[in-house]
């Protein structure tokens, strides 16, 4: 049965008139008039007392518009409701991202597109480079929040932030209290604790390149396999670490964070998406991400 041919009835049952009805579906009244017959006959029953001066509902109409204007009702709802997730205003978007990236730029971002698609379920996850690199080829996760960038090829990329390195330092460290800066080969003698421990290369080669840079090599490395074990460890004193600046925007218990003269090559945020993944939720994403990067100094489009 014919969607249009419920609603012409609905139309008639409510004004209980056709020329009403068909003036108020935008409609001459013969055809009107031959729909509703034609409805009468695939049902196989009298839907209007055609009797009196005004047409009035047979039991049988009654009960098939009472179903009438529900089978409408939800199939309007079905029809909305496609029509948003076809448009990226509803569905589910999936988004990991590196444990360090939920401080700085990100969280803001978050909710710059919640406001923009509050009816987008949101799937929030943390994952390593390499975990973010498996997890876009499969295609378990629509968009990639790494640092510094994802290696493989065919990517839609945007630079989010760009930011120096940081010392990260239990507290109570006699360095963490000096007011002068403190110098990166100073420490070569520290316990430097990096991460993630696998897989390599990883942020960790980053801080050992920067090491590099100032003419050393830690002498005691100790491993985390994540941001959130790292700073942990540099909290009970295990060593310090060396972290995006945006990690210090929120204060830690027991620990320090201070600049540090010498090379710093600093660090990237960088967001990706598969090109072939053309869902309106991804495109709607990163048109969000482009106009929340031009807006503020957090990064300029990289790709």
């Amino acid at each position: 049965m014919e969607l249009k041919r419920l609603k012409y009835f609905i139309a008639v049952a409510e004004e209980r008139h056709f020329g009403r009805a068909a003036a108020r579906l935008d409609m001459a009244q013969p055809p009107l008039s031959r729909q509703i017959a034609a409805l009468e006959k695939d049902i196989g029953a009298q839907l209007f007392d055609r009797s009196r001066s005004q047409i009035r509902l047979t039991q049988a109409g009654e009960v098939f518009l009472e179903r009438a204007r529900d089978l409408v009702e939800r199939l309007d709802s079905a029809y909305r409701e496609a029509r948003l997730i076809g448009q990226g205003g509803a569905g589910r978007l999936r988004i990991a991202f590196v444990g360090s990236a939920t401080h700085g730029p990100l969280p803001t971002l978050i909710k710059s597109y919640r406001s923009h698609y509050p009816d987008v379920d949101l799937s929030l996850s943390a994952m390593n480079n390499a975990e973010l690199e498996r997890a876009l080829v499969q295609q378990d996760i629509d968009i990639a929040v790494a640092r510094p960038a994802l290696k493989i090829e065919d990517l839609r990329s945007v630079l989010l932030i760009e930011e120096p390195l940081m010392l990260a330092l239990p507290d109570n460290s006699p360095i963490a209290t000096r007011s002068a800066a403190v110098s990166l080969p100073e420490l070569e003698g520290e316990t430097f604790v990096l991460y993630p421990r696998r897989p390599r290369p990883s942020f960790a080669d980053d801080v050992l390149q920067c090491c590099a840079l100032n003419g050393f090599t830690p002498r005691n490395q100790a491993f985390a396999q994540d941001y959130q074990t790292a700073i942990s460890l540099v909290s009970v004193g295990v060593g310090l670490s060396v972290v995006p600046r945006s990690v210090s925007q929120v204060s830690r218990p027991g620990v320090a964070f201070r600049p540090f003269t010498g090379e710093n090559p600093g660090t990237r945020l960088t967001i990706h998406a598969r090109l072939d993944n053309r869902r309106p939720h991804v495109l709607n994403f990163f048109d969000v991400l482009r106009r929340f990067t031009r807006q503020g100094p957090a990064g300029t489009a990289a790709r």
